[in-house]
């Protein structure tokens, strides 16, 4: 396998993974906890997932032919809280995850040096996925930093809890 198809496959890893860490967090958040906002400045959990899915929608929607930013996107009303219910947001959020995946899953090695443009400026496709890992990894680090402070002493760690480092490190390497 060359770099090309080695880039893909770990950028897969990763969506994937991103898409696991912010669930594990949602999960642990009632409704309240979900729409709420920490200051007026500021974006509750139900906004990133929005934000984050009309991302994804817009960027990876006919990725390699239009540019990234569609003209039918309305960027502003992404941080509106218009949901209905939950099953509307989550209805949202997998639309998105599943656009992203559907197309990066169909990219080739030959595809990476292609040039594809986001709101008119030129990136490769690695490049474009590169931007797009680091844009969801903030989103979903803020998800995970608001739902940890609004759980406080009841937050079910996602990684390695306080303390537990070198047990965690001496099963790794038994396992090894």
């Amino acid at each position: 396998m060359g770099f090309p198809d080695q880039f893909l496959e770990a950028a897969l890893a990763e969506f994937r993974y991103q898409k696991d860490l912010a669930e594990r967090a949602i999960a642990q958040l009632d409704g309240a906890q979900m729409h709420a906002v920490p200051h007026d400045d500021a974006n509750s959990v139900v906004l990133h997932m929005k934000h984050m899915a009309g991302n994804m929608v817009s960027r990876w929607t006919d990725f390699l032919t239009t540019d990234g930013e569609k003209p039918d996107r309305n960027r502003d009303s992404e941080f509106i809280d218009d949901f209905e219910s939950r099953a509307q947001l989550d209805a949202h959020w997998e639309k998105g995850w599943a656009t992203l995946f559907a197309t990066v899953e169909r990219l080739s090695a030959d595809d990476m040096e292609k040039t594809v443009t986001i709101r008119g400026e030129p990136h490769t496709v690695a490049r474009a996925i590169h931007r797009q890992i680091g844009h969801y990894g903030y989103h979903v680090g803020q998800i995970v930093g608001q739902a940890r402070a609004l759980k406080g002493a009841d937050w079910v760690t996602l990684s390695i809890a306080r303390g537990e480092s070198a047990a965690f490190n001496e099963r790794m390497m038994k396992d090894r």
